[in-house]
């Protein structure tokens, strides 16, 4: 028996590896998958004694087996017997952090993040540390790149000579020949920083940053970037103006226009982590620059951030610096020659009434936001009706509105059917700002035009849209504007605009009530089960299904019931079924 048990115990390994070195990439995939099932019926001995050995030599396969085998190794801790064993999961992930392919080297790292947490700090310098200095000192780039990313995690939990160590090896790194590892490292910057002490951090770091900011290479100057908004906020505020602003201001007007984006793009992050004395003297004149910049991306990038630079420029001067110095570079941008960057523009500017007030709204802002209403790009357009509530918050939506109805009636027949569907989201904000008496007259056409449309998702979007608008106006306004349009609707030529009658009933019952879908709906409905198209009449059975539980007990006895039992009998399969479901749910067996 025993022998017997002991085949058995050998017999899932033996799967494992016939299938690992099976041809079919597959079969070898949803072994690796299993491998903690496997595992498990190994026992953590044979775990460590024979699966991760055998793991480790047979690193030569496919990336997406590689790929899944890195993502497990990072969830076997209990399997390989607890943190006190968690040190043997290193060598397979080691070989997998030197792999060629990025996704592969990412994942390994991402798995010896983790499991680094489970190493005691004896283990954390006897194992994981000198696995983190053979990477920083291997021969391919590969490798290093991946040392980069483990130097943060192993270095609070170690002893102050270790912790030496690990800074040399990383200014090695961030001055390797090799671009692709000064761009890991310079990424790891502000990661590796959080975890050094303050001293090390102004006589480290700082030099660090310094030469990544002035690398050759623009991938690793705009990294550094991103490492001056953690290094800015560990620094006592009396270092930012000697250890960082040098290097950001020179960032700020770099030759390359990816690093000055990046510096647009994190705008906000560095003016928070500089304070407001330095964003008063520096940020400003540098946003201003970027806002003015000669490519086109940079100027979006920075026009993006215009709302949220100005809500925390300080208090006491904020209009003042809005007023003289941001302003005047918005005004360009509403002209500017690049759609993407009005576009930018047109998503903020709106917020920027709140920040003024009233009276520089009506007299700066309001003749910028008529401008963008009449652009010819479409985006623009819709980005400013869009943000629409900030204006009305501030200064109320009529003084908007002669400029705004030509701009919605454009955006509502544009020939793009994303940009008909986008207006259509906003009818029901726009209908609540402007009123009922303005919507009736200006708007309400364009709400049932949207109903005939030739494409189904804006149908389907404007049929929704009524039943919002009846929400907001009331079943009395559906009964004498709505209703009898849409009504009218079910003797159209085109059978689509009959089935669209039948959805607008659907999305409409609940708001308008019993009584008016009982005398005025219901009737259509029931008229309409006699259609010629069998796609109208089964969906007549869905929406008797739906406005049944509207419908008192008599109208479903007397009027719906005789209908459903007669579709019910349909020569189509499909009217057929809706009809009997509809008997079953509205219980009229």
């Amino acid at each position: 028996m025993a022998g017997a048990d002991g085949d058995d115990s050998l017999y899932p390994i033996a799967v494992l590896i016939d299938e690992l070195r099976n041809e079919d990439v597959q079969l070898r995939l949803n072994s690796i998958k299993k491998l903690s099932t496997i595992a498990l019926a190994l026992g953590v001995e044979r775990t460590r004694t024979e699966l991760l050995p055998f793991l480790t030599d047979t690193i030569y396969d496919e990336d997406e087996v590689l790929l899944a085998l890195a993502e497990q190794l990072g969830n076997f801790t209990m399997l390989v017997g607890g943190p006190e064993y968690v040190h043997c999961l290193l060598p397979p992930l080691e070989s997998l952090a030197t792999v060629e392919e990025t996704v592969v080297r990412d994942k390994a790292v991402e798995s010896l993040r983790k499991i680094s947490q489970e190493h005691s700090p004896v283990d954390l310098e006897v194992h994981f540390e000198p696995l983190v200095k053979r990477l920083a000192s291997g021969d391919w780039f590969t490798s290093r790149t991946s040392a980069c990313g483990l130097f943060s995690v192993c270095y609070p939990r170690v002893s102050s000579t270790v912790k030496a160590e690990i800074r040399q090896h990383f200014r090695t790194l961030c001055s390797d020949d090799t671009p692709m590892v000064r761009r890991a490292a310079a990424s790891k910057l502000g990661e590796f920083a959080k975890v050094l002490e303050l001293d090390y951090v102004k006589s480290d770091i700082i030099s660090l940053f310094t030469a990544l900011a002035s690398d050759e290479q623009d991938s690793v100057r705009l990294l550094a970037v991103e490492a001056c908004v953690s290094i800015a906020t560990l620094l006592p505020q009396e270092d930012l103006e000697t250890l960082v602003m040098p290097t950001l201001r020179q960032a700020a007007e770099d030759k390359s226009w990816r690093v000055r984006y990046m510096v647009a793009d994190k705008f906000s992050e560095l003016q928070k982590a500089v304070g407001p004395e330095i964003t008063k003297n520096d940020l400003v004149p540098a946003f201003q620059n970027l806002l003015k910049d000669c490519e086109a991306e940079v100027r979006a990038a920075a026009a993006n951030k215009v709302k949220e630079f100005c809500e925390n420029l300080p208090e006491d001067s904020r209009e003042q610096i809005i007023m003289t110095h941001i302003l005047p570079c918005v005004k360009e941008l509403v002209s500017d020659t690049n759609q993407h960057v009005k576009s930018a523009l047109a998503s903020v500017i709106m917020g920027l009434s709140t920040i003024l007030g009233k009276d520089n709204t009506i007299e700066h802002l309001l003749p910028l936001f008529l401008a963008q209403l009449k652009d010819e790009c479409p985006e623009v357009r819709l980005n400013i009706i869009s943000n629409l509530d900030c204006v009305n918050e501030v200064i109320g939506i009529r003084q908007l509105s002669q400029s705004l109805l030509p701009a919605i009636v454009e955006l509502a027949e544009d020939a793009k059917w994303r940009v008909r569907l986008a207006i259509i989201e906003y009818m029901p904000l726009l209908a609540g700002q402007l009123g009922v008496e303005f919507f009736d007259e200006k708007l309400n056409t364009l709400c049932m035009a949207w109903l005939i449309d030739h494409v189904y998702a804006i149908r389907e979007a404007a049929t929704c849209n009524l039943m919002k608008l009846v929400e907001k106006f009331g079943a009395e306004w559906a009964q004498n504007t709505i209703v009898p349009k849409v009504l009218g609707m079910a003797n159209d030529p085109n059978y689509l605009h009959r089935m669209t009658t039948l959805f607008c009933i659907n999305a409409l019952s609940e708001a308008c009530g019993q009584d008016i879908t009982t005398k005025q709906m219901l009737p259509v409905v029931l008229k309409m089960s006699n259609d010629q198209v069998a796609n109208v009449r089964f969906n007549v059975a869905k929406s008797l299904q739906k406005i049944g539980p509207v419908l008192d007990s008599n109208a479903l006895q007397t009027e719906v019931k005789p209908v459903l039992e007669k579709l019910a009998t349909d020569t189509d399969m499909d009217v057929k079924y809706f009809a009997q479901e509809a008997i079953s749910v509205l219980a009229l067996a």
